[in-house]
């Protein structure tokens, strides 16, 4: 036993001063933060940006001061996100700045959905204009991250490289053999044939009406990006349609034989590319800035204007309460009140990016945009997805701006609850007995199965909630309730289906929803974007995820193969009672 006590004790000195050391680092890149912080950034002359998103997920925004912790690896397996305004901000800096000659891309693995990477890909085009250059290079590129980086002036590829070129599929994971091997039964109540978000725990593959909505969108959203980088790469469409189909592209050299690569070359070679263009000898080491401290040289614009135009970044889930990460309703309530008792504040701008999420919390959120409205003007910019209660909470606005490749609509409804009597009595011997007072007291026990009473009163529920629903959407839009009807059935859309549906008023990003408001409030050039909620500083975040990040690592150790499973499962939670979520989790790749 003394034995075992040792071997235990030197187990937690071993973790404790694991954590000490990681804590020590942080607090030494704190010190190196805060000492260079005081120093001004400044960009020397014959400078190159770069931009390196390999391995990261693009996000709306982090934090002003985020700082690139990648050179410490990533010993608890935490993301590494990229701000989507900070990378624009960036480039229209870049595009300006006379020391800054061009842009060095490596985009091969970064993570995004389309709508991100069509405002980054926006964002680059734009500076091309000032007659600079982009260089593009990467060892391989996901079908994502050659989207983004077709709009370069060259492109290399590394001679054992790839590029994955071969159109978009959406998988989804179906439950229902799952449920019925443990005993759970799922009880589910929703409106609308397209309200799909409840057939991964009934089906076992997707239903007809999920089949032709799904290979809707994708057509469109690949049409999309196709035309795109047919345009950039000055390859006939009908053309880049049959590579991509058919997938022609399965070695390096077909890169470049079918001109979607400039060449094939190492990445000293793409050095001494990027030397030439730059003028400098082949000895000479190049000057690179990366976005972050870019954008500490940017002058911010009118500081004094009084004409401000908030920016609310709505990102995430929709769920109740006060929670960081997701869209909160106590929150962003209140975030929205704030903005429209502020004075300054002269326009709204709700920024979404999410797949929908309680009802309840949506209907906070549209509430206060609705009061908001009555204020000032209000605006929506739709990102990567703002579906069902995303969609609900863009309702009310003025003008609603989406993406022609973002995700919307599912307008509908459903609830879902659970039945594990058969876990509970068959496979795990637990029984249960209960004494109440009234016929409904355990009003949807999950030790049981739902009376007729109880199914007829959560139908009617979801059926009242998808009425309020038809009727926030028909009044903020101006339809009649059986037109929202005809396009609603929790149906998904792209922005460009949606537009032509009258749900969608404009196509563009968030710079030209921001323009809109400008010109609205008749501001001209004189106004200032105020982004709310306010981000928490670099190390307060990483700190925040590392917790997590250890936390995750211990149940990783302890459920071995099963933790991926055990997770799957643990997000059901999420989907019990009354939601207006998007159909599935599509996984577009």
């Amino acid at each position: 036993m003394k034995f075992l006590g040792n071997v235990l004790a030197v187990i937690v000195g071993l973790f404790v001063f694991s954590i000490l050391g990681v804590l020590l680092m942080f607090g030494l890149i704190g010190i190196v933060a805060s000492s260079s912080g005081s120093e001004e950034v400044s960009v020397s002359e014959n400078t190159v940006l770069h931009l390196d998103l390999n391995g990261r997920t693009i996000v709306e925004r982090t934090s002003e001061d985020d700082l690139d912790l990648s050179m410490f690896g990533n010993p608890f397996g935490q993301e590494f996100n990229a701000g989507l305004i900070n990378l624009k901000k960036a480039i229209a800096e870049a595009k300006t700045n006379e020391n800054i000659k061009g842009i060095y891309l490596n985009t091969g693995l970064v993570m995004a959905g389309q709508a991100s990477l069509l405002e980054l890909r926006e964002a680059l085009i734009d500076f091309k204009t000032s007659g600079k250059f982009i260089i593009a290079y990467d060892e391989a590129y996901t079908e994502g991250g050659y989207y983004i980086a077709s709009v370069a002036d060259e492109i290399y590829l590394n001679p054992l490289g790839g590029i994955d070129f071969n159109g978009f599929s959406s998988e989804g994971i179906f439950f229902k053999g799952l449920f019925e091997k443990v005993g759970v039964k799922p009880e589910i109540f929703r409106v609308g044939e397209f309200k799909s978000a409840v057939e991964p725990f009934i089906l076992e593959k997707n239903s007809p009406e999920a089949r032709l909505q799904t290979q809707s969108f994708l057509d469109d959203m690949n049409q999309f990006a196709l035309h795109a980088v047919s345009d950039s790469r000055g390859i006939p469409y009908d053309s880049l349609k049959k590579i991509n189909d058919m997938m022609l592209v399965r070695k390096p050299q077909d890169a470049v034989s079918y001109g979607l690569a400039t060449e094939l070359l190492y990445f000293d070679q793409v050095l001494s590319k990027l030397k030439e263009k730059l003028g400098v000898d082949e000895e000479d080491d190049i000057e690179t800035i990366n976005a972050t401290d870019l954008n500490k040289t940017a002058k911010s614009k009118n500081l004094t204007s009084k004409n401000r135009i908030a920016v609310i970044i709505a990102e995430g889930e929709i769920v109740g309460g006060d929670a960081d990460g997701v869209i909160s309703s106590d929150k962003f309530a209140k975030e929205i009140r704030k903005a429209r008792k502020d004075d300054n504040i002269k326009a709204i701008v709700l920024r979404v990016n999410s797949p929908g999420g309680s009802v309840v919390a949506s209907e906070v959120i549209w509430r206060e945009m609705a009061e908001a409205k009555k204020a000032k003007p209000v605006y929506v910019s739709m990102g990567e997805v703002a579906a069902s209660g995303g969609y609900y909470i863009s309702a009310p606005a003025d003008t609603i701006v989406a993406q022609p490749n973002t995700i919307t609509g599912s307008i509908g409804i459903f609830g879902m609850m659970f039945n594990a009597q058969e876990l509970l009595n068959k496979h795990l011997g637990i029984t249960t007995d209960v004494v109440k007072t009234g016929e409904l007291s355990d009003f949807m026990n999950p030790t049981r199965p739902m009376t007729e009473v109880e199914r007829n009163i959560i139908q009617n529920t979801v059926e009242d909630g998808y009425e309020t629903f038809i009727t926030r959407v028909s009044e903020g839009r101006g339809m009649s309730p059986e037109a929202v009807k005809e396009v609603a059935s929790g149906r998904v859309w792209t922005g460009n289906q949606a537009k032509e549906r009258g749900l969608v008023d404009v196509l563009g990003g968030l710079n030209t929803t921001i323009d809109l408001a400008a010109s609205r409030i008749g501001a001209g050039d004189d106004y200032r974007v105020v982004y709310y909620p306010t981000k928490k500083p670099w190390f307060e975040t990483i700190m925040e995820d590392l917790g997590e990040s250890v936390q995750i690592k211990m149940f990783q150790s302890k459920l071995g193969s099963n933790y991926e499973l055990i997770k799957q499962v643990e997000k059901l939670k999420s989907y019990e009672g009354i939601q207006v979520r998007m159909p599935q989790e599509f996984i577009i790749k």
